[in-house]
C-alpha cells in the first residue's frame, strides 16, 4: 500500500545516510561575484534578458526555472547534472528520475546557453546558467549569485532517489535530507517557501486525499475544507494532467502567504504539513504569518546563497558542456 512505501522509503534513505551515502562538504572555492566580468562582460545581462522574455511569454515557466536551482543542487551539488540526457552509455541520468520527469524550463536553459555561446563559446557552465535564471526569473526576492561553477560529467538517477526530497517526507526524513548536503533546519523550512509559487499533478499528493494510511483514507492534518476542495480537483480517478497550484492564497506571486497555509494546514504536500512538526520550523512558519513576512525575502535569498555553494566544481574540474544535455566529447 502507498502508507506503507512511504514509509520504506524513508527507512532506506536514513540506512544509505548511514552507510556513507552523504555529501560531506560546502565547497564555495573559486566562486565570486561576476566571475565572468572579463571572460564574457554581457554573461549575467544576457542570461537576464533571456530569461525575462521567456518569464513575459509564459510567466508559469519562473517556478520551473526555481525549482531547477533546488534539484540540481540536491545531487551532486550544483553542476548541472540535472540537465544531462540519457544516452546509450547512461539510460538513467537524473533527468529519467520518476519525479524529475516533471521539471521544466530546460527550454529556457538551452535557449540562454546559445545566446551566450554565439557570445562567448565555451566560457559559461550551464551550472552558473541554472542559479543565474533561477533567481532572475523569480519575481520578489533577489539575491547575489557568486559564479565560476563548472559542469559535472556524471548523473545518476539512483542518486536523485537518495537525496532529492520528496513531497512524501516527513520532518525527520527532510532533516536527514537537508543535513546530508550540509543545509541547516532554518535552510529546510526557508526554501520551502520556494512552493509559494508554481504548481503540482495530482499523483504528488492524491494519497494524501484517498490513501493515506489503514485507518484514514484522508489525510487529518489536512485542513478538511481544503480536501474537501482538493478532491474536486483531483478526483479519484484524476487526468494525469491535471494540476494544482502550491499555493492556494496567492499562487502566482512570490511572497510569504505560503506559510499563512501551512498554518491553516493548507499545505498540499506531505511535506509542507511537516514544518508543523518540529518546533524550529513551526516557530519559523508562525513568526512569518504574525510578521507578515516581514524578513522573509532576505532569508530567502541568505538560503539560496547556502544552497548555490553545495559542492561546486571549479578550476579545471569538471567542463564547460558546450550543449548542457550532453557531456563534451
Amino acid at each position: 500500500m502507498a502508507y506503507k512505501s512511504r514509509q520504506l522509503g524513508s527507512s532506506l534513505v536514513f540506512i544509505l545516510m548511514l552507510l556513507g551515502f552523504v555529501i560531506l562538504a560546502i565547497d564555495a572555492k573559486g566562486l565570486k561575484l561576476h566571475f565572468y566580468k572579463h571572460s564574457c562582460p554581457q554573461a549575467e545581462k544576457i542570461v537576464k534578458e533571456v530569461t525575462a522574455k521567456y518569464v513575459m511569454q509564459d510567466p508559469t515557466v519562473s517556478a520551473p526555472l526555481l525549482r531547477l536551482t533546488f534539484h540540481d543542487c540536491f545531487v551532486r551539488g550544483c553542476d548541472a547534472s540535472v540537465l544531462l540526457e540519457p544516452t546509450k552509455g547512461n539510460n538513467a541520468t537524473e533527468k529519467t528520475y520518476p519525479p524529475n520527469l516533471t521539471l521544466g524550463g530546460f527550454y529556457v536553459i538551452d535557449a540562454i546557453k546559445s545566446a551566450l555561446e554565439e557570445k562567448c563559446p565555451g566560457v559559461v557552465s550551464c551550472a552558473d546558467i541554472i542559479q543565474l535564471a533561477g533567481r532572475d526569473a523569480a519575481s520578489g526576492p533577489s539575491w547575489k549569485v557568486l559564479t565560476g561553477r563548472r559542469d559535472g560529467t556524471i548523473s545518476l538517477a539512483s542518486e536523485a532517489a537518495i537525496y532529492l526530497p520528496s513531497p512524501y517526507d516527513n520532518i525527520t526524513v527532510l532533516k536527514q535530507k537537508f543535513e546530508a548536503v550540509t543545509l541547516s533546519v532554518y535552510d529546510l523550512v526557508v526554501l520551502s517557501a520556494a512552493h509559494t509559487i508554481g504548481a503540482s499533478h495530482c499523483a504528488s499528493f492524491s494519497e494524501r486525499l484517498y490513501n493515506f494510511s489503514r485507518s484514514s483514507g484522508t489525510d487529518p492534518s489536512l485542513n478538511p475544507h481544503y480536501a474537501k476542495w482538493l478532491k474536486k480537483e483531483c478526483l479519484k480517478n484524476y487526468n494525469t494532467s491535471t494540476t494544482v497550484n502550491l499555493d492556494p492564497i496567492t499562487p502566482n506571486k512570490f511572497d510569504s502567504m505560503y506559510y499563512l497555509a501551512v498554518s491553516q494546514h493548507r499545505g498540499l504536500f506531505e511535506s509542507d504539513a511537516a514544518l508543523l512538526e518540529d518546533k524550529r520550523t513551526a516557530d519559523y512558519v508562525r513568526s512569518q504569518v504574525k510578521n507578515n513576512g516581514a524578513t522573509f525575502m532576505a532569508d530567502f535569498g541568505k538560503s539560496m546563497a547556502n544552497m548555490y555553494k553545495l559542492k561546486v566544481l571549479t578550476g579545471t574540474e569538471g567542463e564547460i558542456r558546450k550543449r548542457c544535455g550532453y557531456v563534451n566529447s
